[in-house]
């Protein structure tokens, strides 16, 4: 048990590291946020049309949400991100819920180097007292943050570094680290991670007192860059799979349950009719240098409403040339056949017992 901890936490700093320095996340003045964009996230309930590959031609029908990005500790327009907005989808199925991100560079890719690769994170607020500023926004420090000093201001977050990760391939919860009870990805690097503040980061069941050994990583997700010439899938050998600077977007999809297995007040449970707080974050090496935790752009400098719509409440979508539809239809012809053959039938039938002979009961 004790070697399977030290597994684990070796784990969790290699893939923690990415995600950001604890000494990085230092503001370099006063706080300000003018977010009043208004914009709300709507999950509509489409199921069935989302194939988590980081090809997004199945989202072209949902609709969309497009956002500034801005430096999360600086968030001025002046220095916003020169290459275009990131646009931002979401669906639900009524089990699972799907994002799509999509932003506009030029294709980066160093194999096994995630700070030269693009990366994308979530966050969603858990915790009543949880903000946005500050990661939730405990005032403890990070020998003193714990799950009671801190409770109310959990955040859940997933990371996702492209530096291992081959584009068109899945990533995320998988057996193997599920087995170790945490919320990490040693294939992708793409994790669970809940947070109180940015200096008290952890994958999911790992906390200042060791592995809780009960998490397990809910997230699935995949990248693509349109590039990228599509075939019958990538493999490691194939790595940096297209060449440096080309202009082009990139593609992030992911999805997880509605509701998780949580019990650790780690994970945001998403309710079908209901608000959920979010945010969104980019990190791209700008000239080919490499990012730093705190660097990165995010969606607004406040949380964004997503709106888990229910089935109800609208129009379902139904793919145009859907099977239903002749069904439906040839339903509807054979029904009004069988009606019209039994009215003719009973006419025939009756006009054969008005035409015939009365024979006495007598006579038989």
């Amino acid at each position: 048990m004790l070697r399977l901890r030290v597994f684990a936490l070796l784990i969790a700093a290699a893939v923690l590291g990415p995600i950001g320095r604890v000494n990085s996340h230092t503001e370099s003045g006063n706080w300000h946020c003018h977010s009043g964009s208004g914009i709300r996230v709507r999950a509509q309930f489409i199921p069935g049309i989302i194939t988590v590959d980081g090809k997004v031609d199945d989202w072209k029908d949902v609709e969309e949400s497009n956002f500034p990005l801005l430096p999360a500790l600086d968030p001025d327009a002046d220095k916003e991100y020169n290459a275009g907005k990131m646009t931002l989808k979401a669906v639900h199925d009524g089990k699972e819920a799907y994002f799509m991100l999509q932003v506009n560079g030029n294709y980066a890719y160093t194999q096994g180097d995630s700070s030269k690769c693009p990366s994308v994170a979530l966050m969603f607020q858990i915790g009543e007292n949880a903000s946005y500023h500050r990661m939730g926004g405990c005032e403890q420090g990070p020998d003193t943050c714990t799950n009671k000093t801190c409770h109310g201001h959990e955040v859940d977050i997933m990371h996702f570094s492209l530096g291992s990760a081959i584009p068109g391939r899945l990533y995320g919860g998988n057996p193997i680290d599920n087995r170790e009870g945490y919320g990490g990805d040693r294939f992708g690097h793409l994790v669970d991670v809940y947070a109180w503040n940015p200096h008290c980061r952890f994958l999911d069941g790992m906390s200042p007192s060791g592995n809780d050994t009960t998490a397990q990583n809910d997230w699935q997700g995949s990248w693509w860059h349109s590039s990228l010439t599509d075939h019958s899938g990538f493999i490691k050998d194939d790595s940096p799979y297209a060449s440096e600077g080309q202009k082009g977007t990139y593609y992030f999809e992911f999805s997880r349950p509605l509701r998780t297995m949580d019990r650790l007040q780690q994970d945001a449970q998403f309710t079908i009719g209901k608000s959920s707080k979010l945010s969104a974050a980019f990190w791209y090496p700008m000239d080919g240098k490499p990012w730093h935790g705190s660097a990165h752009y995010s969606i607004s400098c406040d949380w964004i409403l997503l709106d888990f719509i229910s089935g109800g409440s609208e129009p379902t979508m139904v793919a145009q040339g859907s099977p239903w539809d002749a069904a439906t239809a040839f339903s509807l012809l054979f029904s009004v056949v069988a009606f019209c053959m039994a009215i003719f039938i009973g006419h025939r039938l009756s006009r054969i017992n008005r035409t015939g002979n009365f024979i006495p009961m007598d006579n038989l």
